[in-house]
């Protein structure tokens, strides 16, 4: 349905209709900002590098012939300009936007003991070193599953790979996720 609906967008705003392509924008510009967020450290390149992704983007419309989901298009474009602009990734701790993904500023529930914040707390902060650590394609395919929610073939899309290769890095980086959080859980069997 979506990619139906994105079909339609594109096709208007290919035939000149600006408010067609403002639409894909309100839609997308989230999650442009968060991928974008993970390759560069400062706050406002994430807003230049986002704004002259939908402009490259809007330029190079008449050429979109629609082989790939729109988004898949959009996040190249995206991926491109963070390479141009040869950005370091910032530290994954950055991750804790407002949908708590990897957070480690969840609000503390009334019954929670300090004790309980702390480990938590350390947790939150083992993981995301542990997700830091992880070879980039595997942390990139991890990233976009679990926190874009994106499917095994959507990521293969993106990522320019097999789906079965983008399943053996998501499965490798649980796994190197499991060995290093294994000693901060208590060494369970936590997967």
């Amino acid at each position: 349905m979506t990619a139906d609906a994105d079909t339609l967008l594109v096709r208007e705003a290919q035939a000149g209709n600006r408010n067609a392509f403002d639409m894909l924008v309100l839609k997308y510009q989230r999650r442009v900002e968060r991928l974008l967020s993970r390759s560069v450290h400062n706050p406002a390149d994430v807003a230049d590098l986002c704004q002259e992704t939908f402009l490259a983007a809007y330029r190079a419309l008449p050429a979109f012939r629609g082989d790939s989901a729109f988004y898949t298009w959009l996040y190249r474009i995206a991926i491109n300009a963070a390479q141009r602009q040869r950005a370091r990734h910032r530290p994954v701790e950055s991750l804790d936007d407002d949908e708590g993904t990897f957070g480690t500023s969840a609000s503390p529930s009334d019954d929670a003991t300090p004790e309980a914040l702390l480990a938590s707390r350390q947790v939150a902060l083992g993981l995301n070193e542990a997700v830091e650590s992880l070879a980039e394609d595997q942390r990139r395919a991890l990233l976009l599953r679990e926190v874009d929610g994106l499917s095994y073939d959507e990521i293969a899309d993106l990522m320019g790979c097999p789906p079965g290769t983008v399943r053996s890095r998501i499965f490798r980086a649980r796994e190197a996720l499991a060995s290093r959080l294994r000693p901060l859980l208590g060494g369970g069997g936590w997967r």
